[in-house]
């Protein structure tokens, strides 16, 4: 009872404020987090739910869902790359080595005037090359003729910035990018994209040859949230606690 009196005292009644101020201000980091972990744990359930689901097939067709939620969907596509078309995602790394990435348009098939279709097609990143190759002009090592049938992934489109950025300051067609900008690429291009592109998955016996392929990692971890919101919970009860002890031991002496 004594103490409590002293912390409201005149002599105490500041420091008393400012250490309620600092355990409200840690309550609040610790909700917060909290809040973070249910977000968290929500988006994990979609990633989730979404890598569980079917994979789309792409027939060149519109597609009806929201974009957006069709990041990170399995898909599977058939139909012949264009090289003549392809460009190259510039400063990529495989393993500490420099490099670029192959981005070229697969030709949906079934998709022709002669079937009354429009032309469609996607961009796909087949892959990692060394950039020796770039360098010597070595690029026709790796384009794929003919039919071709692929699995991969959905990933999003990457929107450019007007400022100061060479893909846009360039005339003309661009033959390599920073970023995959697919509404930029489609200005260069003979025949409609999908709005999205594709990561090529690696072949079932791994990467024997190149291009080198990987998927995005998956993490469904829930990060550090709890344990934060838990550390500011307790860095609430250290400040609380060290305050009262402090003052009892002021009023001892």
């Amino acid at each position: 009872m004594q103490l409590l009196k002293a912390i409201f005292s005149r002599r105490w009644i500041v420091a008393t404020l400012v250490v309620v101020l600092g355990m409200a201000l840690m309550v609040r980091l610790s909700i917060w987090q909290f809040d973070r972990l249910a977000e968290r744990r929500a988006a994990n359930a979609v990633l989730a739910a979404t890598l569980a689901s079917e994979s789309i097939v792409l027939t060149g067709e519109p597609i009806a869902e929201d974009v957006a939620k069709l990041k990170d969907r399995q898909v599977v596509a058939e139909g012949e790359f264009d090289t003549a078309n392809q460009v190259t995602l510039l400063v990529q790394s495989w393993q500490g080595r420099a490099g670029v990435h192959l981005i070229t348009p697969l030709v949906i098939a079934g998709t022709d005037t002669a079937n009354a279709k429009p032309l469609r097609a996607v961009l796909v990143d087949r892959g990692w090359v060394p950039q020796t190759d770039v360098d010597n002009g070595n690029l026709a090592l790796y384009d794929e003729t003919g039919p071709v049938r692929l699995t991969g992934v959905v990933a999003l489109s990457q929107p450019l910035s007007r400022y100061g950025n060479p893909d846009l300051e360039a005339d003309g067609p661009q033959t390599a990018v920073y970023r995959i900008d697919v509404p930029r690429l489609q200005e260069q291009m003979p025949y409609d994209l999908l709005p999205f592109y594709v990561i090529q998955a690696p072949p079932p016996e791994g990467n024997t040859a190149l291009p080198f392929r990987e998927l995005p990692p998956v993490d469904l971890s829930e990060g550090p949230h709890l344990s934060y919101a838990l550390q500011w919970l307790l860095f609430m009860l250290i400040l609380g606690g060290g305050y009262l002890i402090f003052v009892g031991r002021s009023l001892r002496d």
